[in-house]
């Protein structure tokens, strides 16, 4: 049985990331058919619009989207494309694992392998009442959490754990300055976590979460936060398993997921054929355990992983002198 999903090729590097991505797909076997949409640059130029209705349906249809970096033109008023995707779809989850592998270039070898659960709707990036004062020497911008919110999340990760044998929690804040929005997020995780008594919970301010997962980074199993914090925490880990370009993520709703490579679209390689394409693969693997195909998810990860060992075909930021698509090839040849 076939499954449809929406791909999305993006812009600058995207299109040779995801025909990396695809060719590796195909030869798992997963069974997908791939109906294809835009976004945007290339939807802006196609279209008039960053992202088109078009699009949206496409997505709202087949309820999972593959998706590449995308680039928002900087000025006239255009908002943050993936910011929009997330609201108008509610992907309240963003799901951003962090794992050490072979031969790539970090401080911690192979003791990294944790998750970041970011809250993705609400937050600090709100910025309601977003307000600059006439004199220019005062700016202003809102925060607003809720207990749906936080709840939801909270639970997300919680959930999470259970379903990956993951046995520990931890709900990073502010609650002893940011008393109201952060306050009521460890209030309400405090009680989320009281129904999992399976689980270890623990909690931890911000900064010292952050100087923590520079010591000892092996003592986090999953981290959940709110929508700034998680911002930041998930950026830090991917620098402590080598950078971006081996980091995934996923956007989770009720009713819609995309799945995407975090790292922005590299303009200044796009169309050499250099670009790594393992952050959107992983990306895929996320997507391929969402999407009920676990054994498939597992056996994509075990090819890069062997790939990385080998140091075989592997592009020029993982020390290797190939190509993108000499790089899925050499994946693909071990599935």
């Amino acid at each position: 049985m076939t499954q449809k999903i929406t791909v999305i090729r993006g812009d600058g590097i995207g299109p040779e990331i995801m025909d990396a991505t695809l060719h590796v797909l195909d030869k798992v076997g997963a069974g997908l058919e791939y109906e294809f949409a835009d976004a945007g640059v290339v939807a802006l130029e196609k279209h008039g619009d960053l992202m088109p209705k078009e699009t949206l349906d496409s997505i709202a249809r087949n309820k999972v989207a593959l998706k590449s970096p995308l680039s928002t033109p900087i000025g006239g008023g255009f908002t943050s494309i993936n910011v929009s995707l997330r609201r108008h779809f509610d992907l309240y989850a963003n799901v951003r694992p962090a794992k050490s592998f072979p031969n790539t270039k970090t401080r911690f070898g192979d003791g990294v392998d944790l998750i970041t659960v970011r809250e993705n709707t609400e937050g600090a990036y709100l910025a309601e009442g977003q307000e600059v004062s006439a004199d220019g020497l005062t700016a202003v911008s809102g925060s607003r959490i809720t207990r749906k919110g936080s709840e939801r999340i909270v639970r997300y990760a919680f959930e999470l754990a259970r379903s990956t044998g993951r046995k520990k929690v931890t709900a990073v804040h502010k609650a002893n300055i940011i008393k109201s929005t952060s306050g009521l997020f460890l209030g309400v995780a405090r009680e989320v976590a009281a129904n999992y008594p399976d689980i270890e919970f623990q909690e931890m301010i911000v900064d010292n979460a952050c100087m923590q997962l520079v010591m000892r980074p092996e003592q986090f199993d999953i981290l959940v936060t709110t929508n700034l914090f998680g911002d930041i925490i998930s950026d830090l880990c991917a620098g402590l398993v080598g950078g971006l370009g081996l980091a995934p993520g996923a956007n989770i709703g009720e009713h819609a997921a995309i799945f995407e490579a975090v790292h922005g679209t590299a303009p200044d390689i796009a169309g050499k054929g250099i670009a790594n394409p393992c952050a959107l693969l992983l990306a895929a693997a996320q997507m391929l355990d969402h999407i009920g195909q676990p054994q498939n998810a597992e056996r994509l990860r075990k090819a890069i992983v062997a790939t990385l060992e080998a140091k075989d075909s592997l592009t020029g930021d993982l020390g290797g002198s190939g190509t993108t698509m000499g790089f899925a090839e050499a994946i693909a040849s071990r599935l």
